[in-house]
């Protein structure tokens, strides 16, 4: 199963803070229309562990993949694989209601 993420939640809700850490991720199913929101460390587990695929719409019709990623002092992220553009796809996303 591939799930598109589709927005995004950060610490204190602010969103436009670069520095901020992404603390929940929503996200759609395509195949079955589902939906949910999920910690950043529920999909990080999913993908890295559980054989999950995660990918972000870069609204030009791209799919770029989410990749798991841990920072020197091990703490876990997602990020996605360098693409054509120099924009970060997962922080470009809007916020999740």
């Amino acid at each position: 199963m591939a799930i598109r993420i589709t927005c995004i939640n950060k610490d204190n809700g602010n969103h436009e803070n670069p520095n901020l850490a992404i603390t929940h991720l929503g996200w759609v199913n395509e195949n079955d229309q589902t939906t949910g929101k999920s910690t950043r460390l529920q999909i990080y587990d999913w993908i890295k562990n559980q054989n999950g695929r995660a990918y972000v719409s870069d609204g030009r019709g791209n799919n770029v993949k989410v990749i798991t990623a841990e920072t020197q002092t091990g703490t876990k992220y997602l990020k996605t694989e360098a693409d054509s553009t120099v924009n970060n796809n997962l922080l470009n996303l809007s916020e999740c209601r």
